[in-house]
């Protein structure tokens, strides 16, 4: 390691201790989230050591690889595209941001009510559970968001550490706090191997990962990027929904309590991105009536799609 990489590393744990002492709550809602995921994954590695249940990674890395190919296809038209007028992109990040909270809802929270209830005897404790693995996928995204180096294409580079980055691991960064819980979410759903709640989530993700694909390669290339390079990237990105699966069965195996924490973990990751991220950046150009009727046209999709898969 030469003397410039140990310099840039220095100051980046410089800066970065400095920033944990401005955010004191983001610092240590990234501790608990994280020390919880070990936890989880831990417990998880024991039991799959001691029981594999090789079909629902299966199911797992089938649903998370669909969301990685609809991200795919997504981000293809950017080869020919600069860019879509500004409502129709609000519109269809509206309706991304639709499925996602009604996934969260009917795919995680609903089931993950259903399965600490069954398990406690209890509808109170039932729902405290799943509440608890809420607060965890919350704190765990505040701190990622927090202490991650990204860029947004409209509020610009954030996160200790930013300068030393490149402008596309930025993008990439960014990209990533998408998906990795999206991955997550549909991970959990087939940790039982239940597919009336994996099937409708993983086709929900798949789905609102098109739209979201295309705006991702789109402001890749508003930001200077070419076009070959923008689909690249927005597509290599969906690498991070497999990721995110596998570590997703994981932490729902095991305990039995494990699986309704983990579907509420993933469901307030989910809700954590839609609320930060998604609908802010519809409702920053002008176009909020576009983007929420797109959020409910989404809703109500995803809805009809639950009813019908589940």
């Amino acid at each position: 390691m030469n003397e410039k990489t140990l310099s840039i590393s220095s100051d980046w744990l410089s800066e970065l201790k400095q920033h944990a002492s401005e955010h004191k709550l983001a610092a240590v809602g990234l501790a608990l989230g994280l020390l919880a995921v070990l936890v989880l994954l831990a417990q998880s590695i024991v039991h799959l050591s001691n029981s594999p249940s090789s079909d629902n990674l299966q199911m797992a890395l089938l649903g998370g690889t669909a969301g990685f190919v609809a991200t795919t296809l997504g981000a293809l038209p950017a080869l020919f595209l600069r860019s879509l007028p500004q409502a129709m992109e609000d519109s269809l990040l509206g309706i991304a941001a639709g499925m996602m909270l009604a996934a969260s809802a009917f795919s995680l929270l609903l089931p993950g009510i259903e399965a600490g209830t069954a398990l406690f005897q209890s509808d109170t404790l039932g729902a405290l559970v799943v509440v608890f693995g809420m607060s965890l996928g919350v704190l765990l995204m505040l701190g990622l968001d927090a202490f991650t180096p990204h860029e947004h294409d409209k509020t610009g580079p954030c996160g200790p550490g930013f300068q030393a980055c490149d402008r596309i691991w930025l993008f990439v960064f960014a990209i990533a706090l998408h998906n990795l819980p999206e991955g997550m979410a549909v991970g959990v759903s087939f940790a039982n191997g239940d597919l009336s709640v994996g099937l409708p989530l993983a086709t929900a993700i798949a789905l609102q990962d098109i739209p979201e694909g295309l705006a991702v390669a789109l402001s890749l290339r508003a930001a200077g990027f070419k076009p070959g390079f923008a689909v690249f990237v927005a597509a290599a990105s969906g690498i991070l929904e497999p990721i995110g699966a596998l570590i997703g069965v994981g932490l729902s195996s095991g305990f039995a309590i494990a699986y309704p924490m983990g579907l509420g973990l993933a469901a307030g990751a989910m809700i954590f991105v839609v609320s930060h991220e998604v609908i802010p950046e519809t409702h920053r150009n002008g176009h909020q009536t576009a983007a929420t009727l797109g959020l409910m046209v989404g809703f109500a999709v995803m809805m009809v799609l639950d009813t019908t898969l589940g």
